[in-house]
Formats: C-alpha cells, sequence, structure tokens
C-alpha cells in the first residue's frame, strides 16, 4: 500500500492553508494521516503498519512516519466541532470503553455551530479505545474512537 508523493504534499498543504493541525483520510485498506508538528511546525504522516519506512511530506521541517499498531475500525469526526460523550452533562455516555455496539448505533455527539450532530457507528464491535475527551474541539476526519 502506498501514496503518491504529490498526494502527501497536497494534504500537508492543505493542513497550512486552512490552519489545520492534523488531517485523516480512509479508503478501504489505506488510511493516512498527515499531521502539523505544534513544536516545530512540520508535517508527519502517519499510515498503517505495511506502509514503507519513509515517505516525506511537503514541508520545510524533516517528516517522520508513524506506524501505529492496528486498533480496530476508525469512528472520524464528519466535522469539525466539539465531542460530546453524551446527550447532556448530566446524562450517561451513548458508548464506553469495553462496550459491545451495532452498526448504526449513536455513539457520541459533534456540536457544530450550536447544532447536534449525533455520530453513529457505521461498524458492529467492542469499543477498544475512546482517543478524545468529553468537551475537547475535534477536527473533520480526527479519530473519535475505534472499534474492533
Amino acid at each position: 500500500m502506498t501514496f503518491d508523493i504529490k498526494y502527501i504534499k497536497d494534504l500537508a498543504k492543505i493542513i497550512d492553508e486552512n490552519s489545520l493541525s492534523e488531517i485523516s483520510i480512509e479508503d478501504g485498506d489505506k488510511a493516512i494521516t498527515v499531521r502539523k508538528d505544534g513544536v516545530t511546525g512540520g508535517a508527519f504522516v502517519q499510515m498503517p503498519a505495511a506502509a514503507p519506512a519513509a515517505v516525506p511530506a511537503a514541508s520545510d521541517a524533516p517528516a517522520a512516519v508513524e506506524a501505529p499498531a492496528q486498533k480496530g475500525n476508525a469512528i472520524t469526526s464528519p466535522m469539525v466541532g466539539t465531542f460530546y460523550k453524551a446527550p447532556s452533562p448530566d446524562a450517561k455516555p451513548f458508548v464506553v470503553l469495553g462496550q459491545i455496539i451495532s452498526a448504526g448505533q449513536t455513539v457520541c455527539i459533534v456540536e457544530a455551530m450550536k447544532l447536534m450532530n449525533e455520530i453513529e457507528s457505521e461498524f458492529s464491535g467492542k469499543i477498544t479505545q475512546i482517543c478524545v475527551e468529553d468537551g475537547q474541539p475535534v477536527e473533520f476526519g480526527q479519530v473519535l474512537m475505534y472499534v474492533e
């Protein structure tokens, strides 16, 4: 599995031009995350373990490739907004770590422009990781949780 260098450079350019910190794309068995390093401002490219050892990214700073451990299927944010794990502050969370869920089940809310958008899982399985905290801002394509 490989990505075209021009494609990676275009993703890095999108990050810079739109003041984003990260962009993640998944298509079938291909996945890539390009993340801006807050310290140096350089871009880092993250791909599954089957990726090549080094992939250059468009940036003034050198880039590094990280190979994440497989955590299951990613549920990503379809928009920029604020992540909420429950329908209200005093309510039970939609899901908890280790919970078995069904495809189509609401797993969280992403608030965008004062609209509460229920996010449904595309997968059935067990919640293996919740990647964001309640009330945390999220970006388009950011991984919210993993289902295995």
